[in-house]
């Protein structure tokens, strides 16, 4: 599965919300080939009347628009003389635009950024370093685990939004219709995974699929990378894994096609594509599925019924649980903003401020500040009070997040997806795969 949705969820839970589509990451190409466009610098600037305004750009469908506007209202209620203008777009344009103003000095002054591309735009001197603005910011009660996840290049240039974490996402419904127990998250291993959810098809004579594929992104193979003490990326922006690891990790995805406890090739390939909206579980016709805590409430509202969150297998099997707190998304500042202190201090608001978080609820995770998160719990939908619950379960059992990716990682979205679709395909062997995998994407965080 992929990281959190860029479409969902849209922030506070309404009857009439829409399942919506997964975040992925996109190549950097873009940035690269915008950085020749020659473009008269805007940045933000001040009102004819001496307010100072500031753009905020964020991706995202509309109800996540429709929340942050009211978010932006309220900072500008309590921040008379600051004004911020919203600059809205989908996943799938953004980073192209981004790019785009960015290369011409015009970047938005606070921009919403995902993990992937942080190091990228960092490496870039395109973000702020926002140790330079500490007296605006206060990051002190973010959580421990996620706070540092924006440390880079020597400074700090990004905070977290959220805190999320990837899981199994299963529905006992599916469950107790094939006639298959739930299993036990605590003790179950790979091999148990495998053979569940083969048996769950099996014993549904096909009507009810055990699994959904989870190899289309690294989210998965990150955790059995750090079950068996390695990594995805190592501080100095390598690869932190052994192709043997890797190996095993698409021999899984091998056993689940041959003994028909996933989606065929085909299929496979167009649930990724289309999302959360046409995952096994929303459509009711799949027991598991690996997705970000803050889907769940999504998920449940297009399966119209009750879903659990499970450990991943083999938390217990191997040296080390690899389970992690990612952030959700990061906020960042402009590097050319004209205003740093402003921008600063909407980020605080948007980290710190309790009624910025009654808003945003869970939609860019569980909030990053602990204090926040803990003052909002009572007020979050029955799913997201799950997630919660989940996340704090497992706090104890959570290692610190592995480095972020390094420049180039934003590429490995697409290789993992190519090989894993020759894997389905049966085009391509696990040993190979591993193999490819690891050369390409050297080849791409070069």
């Amino acid at each position: 599965m992929r990281p959190e949705s860029p479409r969902g969820p849209m922030g506070r839970r309404r009857p009439s919300r829409r399942a919506t589509a997964s975040l992925y990451s996109r190549p950097m190409a873009a940035l690269a080939a915008a950085a020749a466009v020659a473009v008269t610098a805007a940045g933000c600037g001040s009102g004819d009347d001496g307010d100072v305004e500031l753009r905020f750009s964020w991706w995202g469908h509309d109800e996540r628009h429709a929340v942050t506007q009211e978010v932006i209202d309220l900072f500008e209620e309590k921040n008379p003389g600051i004004t911020v203008e919203g600059e809205p777009t989908d996943w799938d344009s953004y980073w192209d635009r981004l790019a785009t103003s960015s290369s011409a000095q015009d970047a938005p002054d606070i921009i919403q950024h995902d993990e992937q591309y942080l190091r990228d735009y960092a490496g870039r001197e395109a973000l702020l370093d926002l140790d330079e603005v500490s007296d605006q910011l206060d990051v002190s009660e973010v959580d421990e685990l996620v706070v540092d996840t924006g440390e880079l290049e020597g400074g700090r240039y990004a905070v977290p939004t959220g805190v999320n974490a990837f899981v199994i996402v299963a529905d006992p419904q599916a469950f107790d219709e094939a006639g298959v127990e739930m299993p036990d998250d605590t003790t179950w291993t790979w091999d148990d995974y495998v053979d569940t959810a083969i048996e769950i098809s099996e014993e549904s004579g096909g009507d009810i699929v055990g699994a959904q594929n989870n190899s289309f992104n690294t989210a998965g193979f990150e955790i059995f990378a750090r079950q068996n003490g390695e990594s995805l990326y190592t501080e100095d922006g390598g690869l932190g894994f052994s192709a043997e690891t890797m190996e095993r990790w698409w021999e899984y995805t091998v056993q689940l096609q041959d003994g028909g406890g996933e989606p065929g090739p085909g299929d496979s390939i167009e649930r990724d594509a289309d999302g959360p909206d046409r995952s096994v579980l929303a459509t009711n016709d799949g027991a598991m599925a690996g997705f970000w805590t803050n889907q769940v409430g999504d998920l449940t509202a297009a399966a119209d019924r009750e879903l659990e969150i499970l450990r991943f297998p083999g938390e217990t099997e191997f040296e080390q649980a690899g389970t992690f707190y990612k952030p959700a998304m990061h906020w960042t500042v402009s590097a050319d903003t004209e205003h740093p202190e402003e921008a600063a201090m909407f980020v605080d608001f948007l980290v710190n401020d309790t009624e910025a978080g009654e808003l945003m609820q869970a939609d860019r995770g569980l909030p990053a500040n602990t204090t926040v998160r803990e003052e909002i719990s009572g007020d979050l939908p029955d799913a997201d009070v799950k997630s919660a619950e989940f996340l704090a379960d497992i706090e104890d059992d959570v290692r610190p997040s592995d480095p972020s990716p390094p420049q180039g990682a934003g590429e490995v979205v697409d290789i993992v997806k190519r090989i894993n679709e020759d894997i389905l395909h049966g085009d391509t062997t696990p040993d190979d795969a591993a193999s490819r995998f690891i050369e390409e994407s050297e080849a791409a965080i070069e």
